[in-house]
């Protein structure tokens, strides 16, 4: 591959061209006056007035815990205690954040030399990527944006001379703080592996493997039992014949623009023409990246795998696990372009704007549903409040929001003080109901 070598770094000036197109692209998800999901109103309602959350022993002891994630949630409960009230301040923080991943690799491609403007719109086409969209809109993903910032951040360590020492133990370093953020870290090895293997391999990028591997090779020792064999939601049981559907899913997934969720997409979706698009644009693609050269071919398929890795185990897709997919994936179509006929070139296009598009209707959506939170949890809570201790069933009065508000009363302890609990029933849409929710999320008594 010989357009992976070793560039200069972009100046200051793209890292901040990246996050200010990153900050613009994502506007509707920084101005978002509500949350996507229960578990953002869970964990502000855990923060409470608590003054030491950053601190809570709990959360850094508990190895045997099954999501072990200390760092991620004493951030999360730190910045739901202060922007919580705030949407704005508060998805600026996760769009900001996201933009500096986007802007990483960016600089890694630099560093690969590849030229600016294929670095530049490579950074935004993964920006814009379902997966993105949705780990840059969910409070929920802050483990994501750690790990794969951990993940790029290694990238730009190995890729750049350094004392052999240095590599591994920054690489090592990094690794660690991905571990403490969110399982997922434990591919970092396997992407900087697979980088070592198809760059010519390079010892810097073996430094960094070494490195890596040594946090992963201690977190597994003292982890795997429980993240194998403790009890866990169905969502997150495992099973090795799943990697199949689960690694289809993963690929077809991105061009279909009209569906807000992976989740599900398979088998099913075998009867939907959307997902033999989905297939097809996966294999123009391979052939684009054949047409390069088969190390570009066996480095799309690899990079995929090693991304993903463990996810395509579990029962369940989910778009913030492709975060990291969508960063390797569309980084190797920047470093490519360079070596692509028309004709590829034309693939790889139409693949990022199909993305891109999709990308846009993620964003679209989860919009339209924070403004229905920020107008249906206060409601909510009124009504709660009124009903004493008799609580409240409720009901949407369109059929195809029911499942936003099974989400957004799932599991919430309370909203703004008021208990919530286990005193509101969301019933069908057709049923009986004290409330019922009208279609702009504000609850209004049932006639």
């Amino acid at each position: 591959m010989d357009t992976m070598r070793t560039g200069n770094g972009p100046a200051w000036r793209q890292w901040l061209a990246v996050l200010a197109a990153v900050l613009v692209l994502q506007a509707p998800l920084v101005f978002n006056p509500g949350y996507f999901s229960h578990d953002e109103l869970q964990w502000a309602a855990f923060a409470g007035n608590d003054a030491n959350l950053l601190g809570r022993g709990d959360l850094w002891t508990g190895l045997d815990s099954f999501q072990y994630r200390p760092l991620t949630f004493s951030l999360w409960l730190w910045l739901s205690q202060h922007l919580f009230a705030h949407p704005f301040a508060f998805h600026g923080v996760m769009v900001a954040w996201g933009g500096l991943n986007c802007a990483m690799l960016a600089a890694l491609l630099r560093r690969f030399g590849v030229a600016p403007a294929p670095a530049f719109t490579g950074a935004l086409v993964f920006a814009l990527s379902p997966f993105a969209v949705q780990a840059h809109g969910w409070v929920g993903t802050i483990g994501d944006l750690i790990w794969v910032g951990c993940a790029l951040a290694t990238g730009l360590l190995a890729q750049r001379p350094r004392a052999p020492l240095a590599i591994a133990v920054g690489a090592a370093a990094l690794t660690a703080i991905g571990l403490l953020s969110k399982e997922s870290a434990i591919v970092i090895p396997a992407l900087t592996a697979v980088a070592w293997l198809m760059l010519g391999r390079p010892r810097s990028w073996l430094y960094a493997t070494l490195g890596a591997l040594v946090p992963v090779a201690i977190y597994l020792a003292l982890r795997l039992g429980v993240i194998l064999f403790a009890p866990r939601q169905s969502n997150y049981g495992w099973s090795l014949a799943n990697l199949p559907l689960r690694w289809l899913e993963y690929q077809v997934f991105p061009p279909i623009a009209t569906r807000l969720g992976i989740t599900g997409l398979l088998p099913d979706g075998f009867s939907d023409a959307r997902t033999w698009l989905g297939l097809g644009i996966w294999l123009a693609l391979a052939w684009a990246f054949w047409r390069a050269g088969v190390r570009w071919l066996v480095a799309f398929v690899l990079l995929g795998v090693a991304a993903l890795g463990p996810v395509l185990i579990l029962a369940e897709s989910a778009n913030q696990y492709g975060y990291g997919y969508a960063a390797a994936v569309v980084g190797l179509g920047a470093a490519a372009w360079a070596r692509m006929a028309r004709a590829a070139r034309i693939v790889l296009v139409l693949a990022a704007l199909l993305s891109c598009w999709h990308g846009v209707n993620v964003m679209r959506r989860m919009h339209q549903i924070g403004e229905l939170q920020s107008v249906f949890s206060p409601s909510l809570a009124r009504a709660v409040a009124a009903s004493g201790d008799n609580g409240v069933r409720i009901r949407a009065l369109v059929p195809g929001q029911h499942w936003i508000y099974l989400r957004l009363c799932h599991e919430i302890p309370s909203y703004a003080g008021v208990p919530i609990g286990d005193r509101v029933t969301l019933v069908a849409s057709d049923a009986p109901a004290d409330y019922v929710i009208g279609k702009d999320g504000a609850l209004s008594p049932a006639r």
